[in-house]
């Protein structure tokens, strides 16, 4: 009787990649990305390329087009053992970096990157990515799931997207309707958002010695609760008085200095009040646990404000309103002004103590 031949072992899996185990991760997130699909979705769930149609009635569209991750914020979600916030996250954070320019979000892709990946995890994160963009009616249109274990201690990974948006042509924000007189209208943040996680860890977890279920001082929330706090987006705030605004910035990594900056033409400066808004207590404490410099903070961290709109003096109020209606807080921050240098001098940002 000939005898079977003896199975080889699985050399991929043996080096740390599961085929198996992608596999019934990309089931679990095809289910969560049919569920964000859209009438302008085209193409099959799966395929090798997401497909979108840009909408009907635009004369000159121009796509809109942003990447960007949620950086070490998921060590924070991998201590607590949630992931689906980071999810969505990373979703409202590109959102709002296309909505600087004044587009709407068509499409999305998402790039999870693990050691080992682990299907209930993978599919947490893709249930914050599908609930972000289900909340913004946009498409999930694909992404990407790699297994990298030589690259990746277990149990980490790294979460990226990319959104491609849209916005008619003559309508796109830029900055050049910017003037001296203009006001600044900062809009709250729900916290660190996605960025000084670096700094904020090591202040919490080494020089503060706290646990991740401990109390948050200052708060009545634990750590876990005030570091994953979720990214907010300003859609809702903003999208209804985009035509009467000439700016936007999204306070990312750079703080308001580094961020506001951006959109600002050349001959004019912008004057932040430093005291004209509340710092959340999460930055007291951050401060004064890291004993970090008021001017690091202001680098490192957005104090607040996780959006500057730059409107005329006679379109405060009804820019305030939408953010109510929109329940989030804001207040006006500061104001542009000439800038001292030459006309061709380029724009500085720069904060007054009242």
């Amino acid at each position: 009787m000939t005898k079977a031949p003896k199975a080889l072992p699985d050399r991929y899996a043996a080096a740390g990649v599961k085929l198996d185990t992608a596999e019934e991760a990309k089931r679990r997130i095809a289910e969560l990305v049919r569920g964000t699909r859209t009438p302008l979705a085209r193409g099959a769930v799966g395929g090798f390329g997401g497909m979108v149609r840009v909408p009907d009635g635009y004369k000159n569209p121009v796509l809109v087009m942003s990447t960007d991750g949620v950086g070490s914020k998921v060590l924070v979600a991998a201590m607590a053992g949630i992931h689906d916030t980071v999810g969505e996250d990373l979703v409202n954070h590109s959102v709002n970096d296309i909505l600087v320019h004044g587009a709407t979000p068509l499409a999305f892709l998402d790039y999870i990157a693990t050691g080992n990946l682990v299907p209930e995890i993978a599919e947490q994160i893709v249930t914050g990515v599908a609930r972000g963009c289900r909340a913004h009616a946009m498409t999930l249109a694909g992404g990407e799931t790699a297994q990298m274990p030589d690259l990746y201690q277990p149990g980490h990974y790294d979460l990226a997207g990319s959104i491609v948006g849209v916005v008619e042509e003559d309508a796109a924000l830029h900055g050049d309707r910017v003037a001296p007189g203009d006001q600044l209208i900062g809009f709250a943040s729900t916290g660190l958002h996605t960025n000084g996680y670096t700094l904020a860890r090591k202040i919490v977890f080494e020089w503060m010695k706290l646990g991740i279920d401990d109390p948050f001082p200052e708060s009545a929330q634990t750590v876990r609760e005030v570091l994953l706090a979720i990214h907010r987006s300003y859609a809702a705030a903003l999208r209804p008085v985009l035509s009467i605004v000439h700016a936007l910035a999204h306070i990312t990594g750079g703080g308001i200095a580094g961020n506001l900056v951006r959109v600002l033409p050349s001959g004019v400066d912008a004057v932040v009040d430093a005291g004209s808004w509340p710092w959340p207590p999460l930055f007291r404490v951050l401060m004064r646990g890291g004993q970090v410099s008021r001017d690091e903070m202001r680098r490192v961290f957005n104090l607040g404000v996780g959006m500057i709109a730059v409107v005329s003096r006679d379109d405060v109020e009804i820019i305030v309103k939408s953010a109510e209606r929109a329940h989030v807080p804001a207040w006006i921050v500061g104001e542009i002004r000439s800038s001292k240098k030459t006309s061709t001098g380029s724009a500085t940002v720069r904060f007054e103590e009242r």
